[in-house]
């Protein structure tokens, strides 16, 4: 368990927030005032090619705003918690070695707490148990060890859907390797690893929020959000399961693509996919202590944050 200053990390702004909810408006405003420099924390900003469905801003405007860990793997590579970390730790440190304060600004939950609080100490992938686990899934379906799961480790089962294959094979070869659940790894407690200024930006009305998300389906369907995935099917290593077409959006247009219905009910089946993420995101950044909440929807908003990263920056950043 490391104190806030046994990793040497500088200190930080950590400006989180559901999708949809303005993050990356707040960023580039605080960056034209403050002296930050800005890294990505997203798990799909991370892949060259997912620019649409990951909200990705064009080139142009990464140009003047230039953003570490955006577009460092290609669709068809992973990119885990662990190798986000090493990432993040070196960007903050170059940062700080430019006299600037690192501003981490994305939705990734699982990033956020990792680079935090540290990774939990797991067991390294057993290629046997993976390989064991994958045929007892081919021969039942990963939702029937859903439920297996949901039997040995509740906790970790609530957390994980029935459908994401990766993750209930990793909670189900943790749980055969350790003989404890993921959920009693994650329970260990935890200081932080840095200072930070924590914040999180969303809308105080869960019905604007919802309203934004519908807008951004509408507008990333718009934008060709089929045609980016068609070209991603294209690509002969990539498929429906790579990490990268197992977020939101993409694993939607990937499955109208296979069996094309009309684009109005996928607009409606990424909005509530979207929905059901934000809900998610909310709830782990609920998690997170001594945190300060804004609501992006008032006028004043930036205004405020502005000034309080500058306080806390002119106070010796914690």
């Amino acid at each position: 368990m490391a104190s806030e200053a046994g990793a040497g990390l500088p200190p930080a702004i950590l400006l989180m927030g559901p999708t949809a909810a303005g993050k990356t408006g707040m960023a580039l405003a605080i960056h034209d005032q403050l002296p930050v420099s800005l890294i990505s924390v997203d798990s799909a900003q991370v892949y060259r090619g997912l620019d649409v469905g990951s909200a990705k801003l064009d080139r142009e405007t990464l140009l003047r705003y230039p953003h570490a860990l955006i577009d460092i793997r290609d669709p068809e590579q992973g990119y885990s918690a662990a190798e986000f970390v090493a990432d993040a730790e070196q960007a903050m440190r170059s940062a700080a070695a430019m006299g600037k304060t690192p501003l981490l600004v994305g939705g990734t939950n699982l990033y956020f707490r990792a680079l935090l609080y540290g990774l939990d100490e797991l067991p390294v992938a057993d290629p046997e148990v993976r390989a064991r686990l994958a045929r007892r899934a081919g021969e039942r379906g990963w939702e029937a060890l859903h439920r297996e799961l949901a039997m040995r480790d509740p906790e970790s089962a609530r957390r994980i859907r029935p459908g994401d294959a990766q993750r209930v094979q990793r909670a189900l070869e943790v749980l055969e390797l350790t003989g404890k659940g993921l959920s009693s790894h994650h329970n260990q407690p935890r200081l932080p690893r840095f200072s930070s200024l924590r914040i999180v930006l969303t809308t105080a009305s869960r019905q604007s929020l919802h309203a934004r998300i519908e807008q951004r389906a509408a507008a990333m369907l718009e934008a060709g959000l089929i045609e980016e995935v068609a070209g991603l099917r294209r690509r002969p290593d990539l498929h429906a399961d790579a990490p990268a077409m197992r977020s939101v959006g993409y694993r939607q247009v990937w499955e109208h693509l296979q069996r094309p219905r009309d684009v109005a009910g996928l607009r409606a089946r990424i909005a509530a996919a979207t929905r059901q993420l934000a809900k998610r995101q909310l709830t782990g950044f609920r998690k997170f202590p001594r945190t300060l909440w804004y609501d992006s929807a008032r006028m004043a908003t930036d205004a405020m944050v502005i000034r309080q990263a500058a306080r806390w920056i002119a106070l010796g950043a914690g």
